[in-house]
């Protein structure tokens, strides 16, 4: 296992739309490891793969909480297939935008379809933390970040900040 670069804005990869993998293979476990030693160490509670340059649909996510034991899942071509119609609001953040929160509105639970670590097709139900986390990974994967979801000015300022500091 390896610790991979976070990417950050303003790369333009995070605006890329990440490709299904065909299965869950050997090299598609090292990058999910690789992947979630990455989420632990920055720390961070969810990351697609195209966050260390993968432009693959690949998401690790683990919500427990502090004094829980890790509780890890991996999702390979994960797809919503259900979504409540109550929502909720959360201040999201970012690895890929360090130090920016705001809050985003989304579906409260939703029902996501995957590939799982060893390559089995599953079902999970999510609702709180995790739906939005799911939800969250799910945009990167599409190109899509949670910048996207707030007002344009917001939205603008964030990125003009980003692009004014990699010039630095």
């Amino acid at each position: 296992m390896a610790i991979r670069d976070i990417v950050t804005l303003p790369d333009p990869i995070l605006k890329a739309v990440s490709e299904a993998v065909p299965a869950v293979t050997d090299e598609t476990r090292a990058i999910f490891d690789d992947m979630l030693e990455t989420m632990y160490k920055a720390p961070g509670i969810g990351l697609a793969a195209v966050q260390v340059g993968i432009t693959q649909r690949l998401v690790t996510i683990d919500v427990s909480g502090e004094d829980e034991p890790d509780a890890p899942l991996f999702f390979a071509n994960p797809e919503i297939i259900w979504v409540s119609e109550t929502v909720r609001e959360y201040e999201e953040g970012c690895l890929s935008i360090p130090d920016m929160y705001d809050n985003v509105v989304r579906p409260s639970e939703v029902k996501v379809a995957f590939l799982d670590y060893h390559g089995n097709r599953q079902e999970l139900h999510c609702e709180g933390l995790l739906a939005t986390c799911i939800q969250h990974e799910i945009d990167h994967l599409d190109g899509v970040l949670f910048i996207d979801h707030l007002s344009r000015l917001k939205r603008e300022r964030i990125v003009k900040k980003f692009v004014k500091a990699k010039k630095r």
